[in-house]
């Protein structure tokens, strides 16, 4: 499972009758509020990955599909399709923020990361279009990514560029039915919010990092639902700490081992009426990571419990 995997959900409510490619594909159970899900990378070895998610007691996963541009076809979806039916998961969202270069870290990150960058928008626009259309065909109805550094002035010459192209993706995904989703990290929540009024698409809104705000320095997340909290559409579930290196992210560390206040940020969404799922995401790998994601799953079904009660 590798750093950007998708959580993919069907959502009836939003979706058109023209979303029917897949819909000889069996419905799973549909999420309760704030079902815990996994982001995964699925395409080199989708049953493998699909068959973990569900052997880990998770009924939804977040999809993460850099690395396959021209490659979403209608045979990888109804591949898809089938297994996330044979494993009754729901897919909730998908997410692209490539092609590269990327580069995460505070010194190269504002000219590579998302659409701020006016060398590789083109290619993301390109990129997000092309999985829009591919969650189309699995009737997925958010797509995700990173828009990048989002100036803080607006009246910096990159803004008005950044907005035409997030305003692009959304026209696009609205024609698919679908939420476009901007996931906090590199901008502040104040800078995202400006960037929702003025492309003033009404299927834009917000992946909410919880880490990420940390990772960059740029917010408390508890604070952070206060700005962008009715707008919040998904959520990864991350912990992390403050950068302490100016030229380096800070700290993803295990769930509970963080800054994040997950009681709080979670609290705060359900009050605003948040129901989508809350997707662990783990940037560790192999067995360590497995080990992780249980006690992370563990830990937010305790706190969900209460939250929910």
């Amino acid at each position: 499972m590798d750093r950007r995997t998708f959580l993919g959900a069907a959502s009836a409510a939003l979706l058109t009758d023209a979303l029917s490619p897949a819909a000889a594909f069996a419905a799973p159970a549909p999420l309760k509020p704030m079902d815990v899900g996994l982001l995964v990378s699925p395409f080199s070895a989708p049953e493998a990955t699909f068959k973990r998610v569900h052997d880990m007691g998770f009924n939804n996963c977040f999809l993460s599909l850099d690395g396959y541009l021209n490659g979403f076809t209608q045979e990888i979806a109804n591949q898809f399709g089938d297994l996330l039916s044979k494993y009754s998961l729901v897919a909730t969202t998908v997410e692209v923020v490539g092609p590269p270069p990327l580069e995460w870290n505070f010194l190269r990150g504002p000219s590579t990361i998302g659409l701020v960058p006016p060398r590789t928008r083109a290619a993301r626009i390109d990129a997000l279009r092309q999985v829009s259309d591919f969650a189309k065909l699995l009737n997925i109805s958010q797509v995700q990514t990173h828009c990048g550094f989002i100036p803080e002035d607006p009246a910096d010459p990159l803004y008005p560029g950044a907005v035409e192209a997030v305003r692009t993706v959304a026209r696009h995904c609205q024609s698919n039915g679908q939420y476009f989703l901007m996931e906090t990290g590199q901008e502040t929540p104040t800078a995202m919010s400006r960037m929702i009024r003025d492309v003033a698409m009404p299927n834009l809104a917000v992946g909410l990092d919880t880490a990420n705000l940390i990772l960059y320095g740029k917010a408390n997340p508890v604070d952070a639902v206060d700005i962008i909290g009715p707008h919040v559409r998904s959520v990864h579930a991350k912990d992390g700490r403050w950068p302490t290196d100016p030229s380096q992210l800070g700290e993803e560390v295990l769930i509970g081992k963080g800054l994040v206040d997950f009681k709080q940020v979670l609290t705060k969404l359900h009050r605003l009426g948040y129901a989508g799922a809350v997707t662990i995401e783990r940037e560790t790998s192999g067995p360590q990571q497995i080990e992780d994601v249980r006690q992370e799953k563990v830990y937010l079904e305790k706190i969900l419990r209460n939250v929910l009660a």
